[in-house]
């Protein structure tokens, strides 16, 4: 309402400026143009009207409409009109009357009271100048430019009524637009606010091709691939669900989307196969516009390179399992079979027997690291650890002597000469089964005719254990990936994957680590560090 007001007062600022500088650049004129042709004459009413205009006109220029009555406004125009009159007196200023439609339609303008007081001035100032100066004639012939100046004044009146109805219908359509524009910024702004609240990428595609609406997981998806959700530069390699198979530039969901292809979840791997790469599920459906026209394409794209990683994982944990589990249990079946068919030989039966008793105990290690595996949480272990006061070298000691009958089947010698005693702050059944796993790869991963080291050794505030082999050893790349669950750097060699994973959280749960030294061709050390000194009480739970 305050904001109408004020346009009102600056329109009629407006108004009054215009219409006053108007009329006094006329009436300027005429007393130039009289005083250059009809010098002998008196004009001091003349002078004395230009003088009551140009006073008016300067007021226009000062007076602050916005913060004084409408009504002050009539003073003007009015003035205007006696101003005129007393010009017309002169009785050789024939005509000068017709600019009292200046007055009347500014006064028009500003209402009907107003019109109608500034017609009644004209007619009566009119008709006094008439009746003083005793003119002779026609009365309608006088009469005649009052009577134009009037209907002028009425023109201007309706066309004002008119403005102002139009104004007002224009105000209420601003009114109702304003309020649609606020409806529709809120409707965007909640669409906006729930596409990005949503995991998956949205992508909105005109009839033109152009892009017109994405979110924020598409800005996520678009940090993974680069160009991902333009049609304006390419995105590098995509391939099919298989992962392989490579697919062409025009049969891409992009452009298939654009050529009014419908699909859904179909799987898209971006990135070369021997790099890390994403996959999408992308799903495709078209837009029509109200009268049934194409109005573009709506593309949802999922991140499903976890789920797609999950799954082969547990499909190549399958395959390992089957087949980790499958080559010992054959082993123990065949050679109890052995043993049967020998019962009449006690040596060769006991022989045979012996044979499936470690291939059992293989067996129930597997299991063993599996279980421990399927109770991780978030990729450690669950366990429960009790620590005290032990020696390592001990431990060492029993690992060594443990596999020094399976190293032999291979001439590998385990040298346990530098197995000195050291104290540690450690569960004495994790530490073994920590040693144990690291033997056991250095057996299964050294040449035949090698050799293992064992050794101890502490400086008192922490023990470490080292096992070297000069096996085949282990490239960069497999070492960043060394201890990562189901991950073998070799798939020739029997193992689930999971042993160095395990042993690793069961070091860290004693608050050590376990690190490695190698490069291929030149074997590998591991070397476990654990407190030397308690570093707190009672059982503490491995926990993520």
């Amino acid at each position: 309402m305050a904001a109408t007001e004020d346009r009102d007062a600056d329109l009629r600022g407006r108004v009054a400026m215009l219409n006053q500088l108007l009329l006094c650049v006329i009436l300027v004129v005429i007393v130039l143009a009289v005083a250059v042709t009809d010098r002998a004459a008196d004009h001091s009413l003349l002078l004395v009207a230009t003088v009551i205009v140009l006073a008016g006109g300067a007021a226009t220029l000062v007076v602050p409409w916005a913060r004084i009555a409408r009504a002050w406004v009539y003073v003007i125009p009015l003035a205007d009109i006696v101003a005129i009159g007393l010009a017309r007196s002169e009785q050789h200023l024939l005509g000068i009357e017709l600019l009292w439609a200046f007055p009347v339609m500014w006064m028009a303008t500003l209402g009907l009271t107003a019109f109608l007081t500034a017609a009644a001035l004209v007619l009566v100032e009119f008709g006094a100048i008439i009746a003083l100066a005793g003119a002779s004639g026609s009365a309608v012939s006088y009469l005649l430019p009052a009577a134009v100046i009037v209907a002028i004044g009425v023109t201007s009146y309706v066309s004002s009524r008119r403005y102002r109805a139009q104004r007002v219908l224009l105000d209420k359509q601003t009114a109702l637009l304003s309020g649609a524009l606020s409806r529709a910024q809120g409707h965007e702004e909640l669409m906006t606010d729930v596409l990005d609240a949503v995991d998956f990428g949205v992508i909105r595609i005109t009839a033109d091709g152009e892009v017109s609406v994405f979110n924020e997981a598409l800005g996520r998806i678009q940090r993974s691939i680069p160009g991902f959700g333009r049609l304006d530069r390419p995105i590098g390699d995509a391939y099919a669900a298989d992962g392989v198979t490579l697919i062409e530039e025009p049969d891409r969901p992009l452009r298939r989307a654009l050529r009014g292809e419908l699909f859904e979840n179909e799987v898209i791997w971006f990135g070369p196969p021997d790099q890390p790469r994403t996959a999408l599920s992308m799903t495709a459906r078209q837009l029509r516009s109200g009268d049934g026209a194409p109005a573009g394409c709506v593309i949802v794209a999922r991140d499903v390179t976890a789920e797609l990683t999950a799954l082969r994982a547990r499909d190549r944990l399958v395959s390992s399992i089957s087949h980790e589990l499958r080559t010992p249990l054959t082993s123990v079946l065949g050679y109890i079979d052995l043993a049967i068919d020998h019962l009449d030989r006690p040596d060769d039966a006991a022989r045979d027997l012996d044979v499936a008793a470690k291939n059992g105990e293989r067996l129930l290690e597997i299991i063993a690291d599996i279980l421990a595996a399927s109770s991780t949480s978030r990729g450690s272990i669950d366990l429960t650890i009790s620590p005290k006061q032990i020696d390592v070298a001990e431990l060492v000691q029993q690992a060594a002597e443990a596999w020094r009958a399976r190293a032999a089947y291979t001439s590998i010698s385990i040298d346990a000469t530098d197995v000195l005693p050291a104290s540690a702050w450690a569960d004495a059944a994790r530490i073994r089964q920590v040693v144990d796993n690291l033997v056991s790869n250095a057996v299964k991963y050294n040449v035949d005719g090698g050799s293992i080291a064992v050794r101890t050794s502490s400086d008192g505030t922490s023990t470490f254990i080292d096992v070297q082999d000069t096996g085949v050893g282990i490239s960069a790349e497999d070492q960043r990936r060394l201890f990562e669950q189901y991950f073998r750097a070799r798939r020739d060699v029997e193992g689930s994957g999971l042993g160095l994973s395990i042993s690793r959280d069961i070091v860290r749960a004693h608050g050590g680590d376990i690190t490695v030294r190698s490069a291929p061709g030149t074997g590998s050390t591991f070397t476990v560090r654990l407190p030397a000194q308690p570093r707190g009480q009672g059982d503490r739970e491995l926990h993520a």
